[in-house]
C-alpha cells in the first residue's frame, strides 16, 4: 500500500526531526566554538590497548596536549580511547563526540569535553568544523569516511585545507596506491595533485609536526570552517595542498 506523504502524523514527526537536527548542531557549536585550537584523531573502535597503534594514538594527544592543542574523537574505546587517555593524563582538553548506535559504541571515559550525537552528519561538522588537521590511525568503514570526507572537502574547495595525515603505512599504502593507479591514472576520476592532499607515514613526529604546525598557522582572515561555509579557492587557487606532498 502506497504511503501517504500529507499523514499530518508523519508530517509533525519530520518537523520534530528538524528540531533535534538542529539542536544537536546548537549544542555542538555552542560547546566547540569555546574550545581553541583542536585536532581530530580517528580510528577503530577495535584496536586493543596493546595494539602498538593504540599507544602511537596515546602518545600523539599527550604531546598535543602538553602544546596547547585540545583532542577531538568520537568518544568511543579503540583508538578513539587512546587519543582520549592520552589527552587527558597530559592536562588537556580531552573531547568526545560521541554517537548514539544501537550496539557498539559505548563512550570512554576519558573526556572531559563530552557530546551526543544521534545523527552521524551533525557529529561529522564537528569533526571538520572545528580542526586544524586530521590524525587518522587504522580504521573501519568509519574511519575512512572521515578521512574520504575530509579529502573530498578540502578538494572541493569547501573548506580550507589543513593536514590529513594517515599514520600507518602497512594499513593504508595499498589503498592510496590504488587510487592513484585506478582513480587518477587509469579513469581520471581524481584530478593528478589530488593524492598531495594527503600524507602517510610511520613516523609519529612527523604526525605531530604536521598537526602542530597546522595549529601555528595564522587562520585566513576571511576563513570559515565546516561543510558548505567557505570557498577554498580564495586561499590555495586550486594548487596541490601546501602542507606536503605525496
Amino acid at each position: 500500500m502506497p504511503t501517504n506523504n500529507h499523514d499530518p502524523r508523519r508530517l509533525a514527526e519530520e518537523s520534530w526531526r528538524v528540531l533535534r537536527i538542529q539542536g544537536e548542531f546548537v549544542e555542538g557549536f555552542e560547546t566547540m566554538s569555546r574550545i581553541g585550537d583542536a585536532i581530530s584523531i580517528f580510528g577503530s573502535a577495535r584496536t586493543d590497548p596493546e595494539d602498538p597503534y593504540y599507544k602511537q594514538a596515546e602518545q600523539l594527544a599527550g604531546r598535543l596536549a602538553k602544546e596547547g592543542v585540545a583532542v577531538i574523537t568520537g568518544g568511543g574505546p579503540g583508538i578513539m580511547e587512546a587519543a582520549n587517555k592520552g589527552a587527558i593524563e597530559a592536562g588537556g582538553t580531552s573531547i568526545g563526540l560521541n554517537i548514539v548506535l544501537p550496539h557498539e559504541q559505548k563512550p570512554n571515559p576519558y573526556q572531559n569535553v563530552a557530546l551526543e550525537f544521534s545523527y552521524f552528519f551533525c557529529r561529522k561538522v564537528m569533526f571538520v568544523k572545528y580542526a586544524r588537521a586530521f590524525v587518522i590511525f587504522p580504521g573501519g568503514f568509519g574511519t575512512l569516511d572521515e578521512c574520504f570526507e575530509a579529502l573530498t572537502l578540502i578538494q572541493t574547495t569547501k573548506i580550507d585545507p589543513f593536514p590529513v595525515v594517515c599514520v600507518g603505512r602497512e594499513f593504508w599504502t595499498g589503498l592510496f596506491e590504488w587510487c592513484g593507479e585506478i582513480l587518477r591514472d587509469r579513469f581520471r576520476t581524481i584530478g593528478p595533485d589530488d593524492l598531495s592532499l594527503i600524507k602517510l607515514t610511520d613516523d609519529l613526529d612527523e604526525a605531530f609536526e604536521l598537526a602542530c604546525g597546522a595549529c601555528r598557522a595564522p587562520r585566513p582572515g576571511d576563513a570559515l570552517t565546516g561543510e558548505g561555509t567557505h570557498e577554498g579557492t580564495k586561499h590555495i587557487g586550486g594548487r596541490p595542498s601546501p602542507y606536503f606532498n605525496g
